[in-house]
């Protein structure tokens, strides 16, 4: 990885990444991580990405690392596709010192943690890990093959001081086929993430839960200042 100092954007190219979203089991917990201005989608749901870079050709500049970032849908900033809705980071658990500077310079709130995916059978499992503690551990059934090619952009809001910005990202994802969710776990009740814990029993929002043995992506373009964080 080049020592220079990170520019915008960044490209990632075929990371193994499964990407769940779920309506939590306490909403109005959830909705307290956001800043005043703005408000959880209508659904409530809750998205996560946890994914693995496996090396440093794969990137532009970052290098190989792991990352599991998680936080809600919102209300009133969807994609360019008008449909996606926007989502805002509440935790961001990353590998790499060099991908945490990149992502805090705009707002993400960057820790450490470490990501794991394998798959054995037809079970791919995420596992999540911090200073070495599981804290999540999700769990999908997949087919043979890929069933669709997934493409256009995603908004991603952060908080920048008393400012909301935001970033869209484009992506192509090759999805696997008899994607399945079977388990999403918050193992560790002390950390901040459990407060977005799936409802019991597990719902899913199917359209934006996949597998994608190769996803790659922009990371961030169209970066934009939305006003203040406070109304």
């Amino acid at each position: 990885m080049a020592d220079h100092k990170l520019v915008s954007p960044q490209l990632v190219i075929n990371s193994r990444m499964l990407y769940l979203s779920w309506i939590p089991a306490d909403p109005a917990a959830c909705a307290k991580l956001l800043p005043h201005v703005l408000k959880p989608a209508d659904n409530h749901a809750i998205y996560m990405n946890q994914y693995v870079v496996d090396s440093a050709e794969q990137t532009t500049g970052f290098g190989a690392y792991s990352l599991t970032y998680l936080g809600l849908d919102v209300a009133g900033y969807p994609a360019p596709d008008g449909v996606t809705p926007g989502r805002f980071f509440t935790h961001y658990m990353n590998s790499s010192e060099a991908v945490r500077r990149y992502a805090k310079e705009r707002g993400v709130p960057a820790t450490p943690g470490t990501t794991t995916i394998g798959i054995e059978g037809d079970i791919v499992t995420a596992l999540t890990e911090v200073e070495g503690v599981p804290v999540i551990r999700s769990r999908a059934r997949i087919g043979s093959g890929i069933g669709a090619i997934a493409r256009g952009h995603l908004h991603y809001l952060t908080r920048v001081g008393d400012r909301i910005t935001s970033g869209r990202y484009p992506y192509i994802g090759e999805l696997s086929a008899g994607f399945e969710v079977l388990s999403i776990e918050f193992l560790a009740p002390d950390h901040p993430t459990y407060a977005l814990r799936p409802a019991s029993p597990l719902q899913i929002v199917t359209g934006a839960s996949f597998y994608a043995p190769r996803n790659s992506f922009v990371y961030p373009g169209g970066e934009e200042d939305l006003g203040p964080a406070h109304p």
